[in-house]
């Protein structure tokens, strides 16, 4: 309910950036690159050495900020696909110009290197995005729990401490009261909230995640997230009890609060709440194969692929079927389009909100 009234409230009052509508993202807002600002006048951003900064579109100006001080940014790779952060490296003698590039998720991609668990790594200070903050540092996110996730598994490496400052930076109308019992023990909370108009120092005394919850994890997130399943082998080892969601640990079962585990894909929930159905996994092309309808009249196929490059979700080849007003977008495998679906929800065209689903044949492909 917190989640959709601030979206609602951000769209209505015109107060969300692209991309658009804001609902099922850490919403882009007008006036987040200013906001970011404060985000250099704190001791702990002064203090720190290496900052991890999520790549969300309106921490762009903290990433950059973060560059132009001569700081080691490090960025989570998008639902920890391919590892658990990426070290943006920038070009030797890069312009203000090029370390705004490295900071966009274009760059994040182009100018980074990938950091493994194995990695000595410290992280003196974490940016995170919300969609609902309170004056008391609690935190509520879009809902997939990966911002928890990064924190703890960070605990589990050693990166970070329970000491280390995290900062999110939201719009005014994000700073909301959050009732206590809506938080859980792997929530990650926050010190200090940056808006365009003040910086607030929560103060919060609540412990942060110790580490990862596995009773919180799935056998579907081991196998969509390679470096936690490495993780998870690790705690094994380590004698430490990795009992998954799904398997019996002995014990007694962890309560169930109605909440999506870490992670669980956004098609399980559809829109106002009904179950969506995934695609059928043992058609591999279909399964593989999103369509977007609704595209307007005067579409052109280069501004969706410009929306689906800038969301991360291009895919290996695109079939336009102009009298449709549709288009076909074909994945190398079922994950990849799972994630595109998750990442396409509520994407608009000019005045028309697209229409994502799976499955579709084409016959001309770009």
């Amino acid at each position: 309910d917190i989640r959709e009234r601030i979206w609602n409230y951000m769209e209505s009052h015109d107060l969300a950036d692209f991309p658009r509508p804001v609902h099922h993202r850490i919403p882009n807002f007008k006036g987040a690159s200013q906001a970011a600002e404060h985000l250099s006048h704190l001791q702990a951003f002064s203090k720190a050495r290496t900052v991890k900064v999520n790549p969300d579109a309106p921490q762009r100006n903290a990433r950059f900020l973060v560059l132009e001080n001569k700081k080691t940014l490090l960025v989570p790779t998008p639902r920890l696909r391919t590892g658990l952060f990426n070290r943006i490296t920038p070009p030797p003698g890069a312009t203000k110009d090029t370390l705004r590039k490295c900071a966009t998720s274009q760059g994040v991609r182009n100018f980074s290197v990938p950091v493994g668990l194995d990695a000595s790594v410290q992280v003196d200070l974490v940016v995170v995005g919300s969609v609902a903050v309170s004056e008391k540092g609690w935190r509520i996110g879009k809902g997939e729990g990966y911002a928890d996730l990064e924190y703890a598994m960070m605990v589990s490496m050693g990166a970070v401490h329970e000491g280390t400052p995290v900062v999110t930076i939201v719009h005014d109308c994000q700073v909301v009261d959050i009732p206590e019992m809506l938080l859980e023990d792997h929530d990650l909370t926050v010190d200090y909230i940056i808006t365009p108009t003040r910086v607030i120092a929560t103060g919060c005394a609540r412990p942060k995640p110790a580490g990862i919850v596995w009773s919180k994890v799935s056998c579907e997130m081991l196998d969509k997230i390679p470096i936690l399943r490495s993780l998870c082998e690790r705690e094994k080892q380590a004698g430490k009890d990795v009992a998954l969601a799904a398997e019996p640990s002995g014990q007694r079962p962890a309560p169930r609060t109605g909440r999506r585990p870490w992670g669980a894909p956004r098609w399980q929930r559809g829109s106002a709440g009904r179950p969506r159905s995934p695609p059928q996994e043992e058609d591999a092309q279909l399964a593989a194969t999103v369509c977007v309808g609704n595209l307007p009249r005067d579409a052109r196929m280069s501004e969706l692929k410009r929306a689906l490059l800038w969301l991360g979700a291009a895919p290996a080849s695109l079939t336009w079927q102009e009298p449709q007003r549709r288009a076909i977008l074909h994945y190398p495998d079922p994950a990849a389009a799972r994630q595109a679906v998750s990442c396409l929800q509520g994407l608009r065209l000019g005045a028309n909100t697209l229409r994502v689903y799976w499955g579709g044949r084409g016959t001309r492909r770009d």
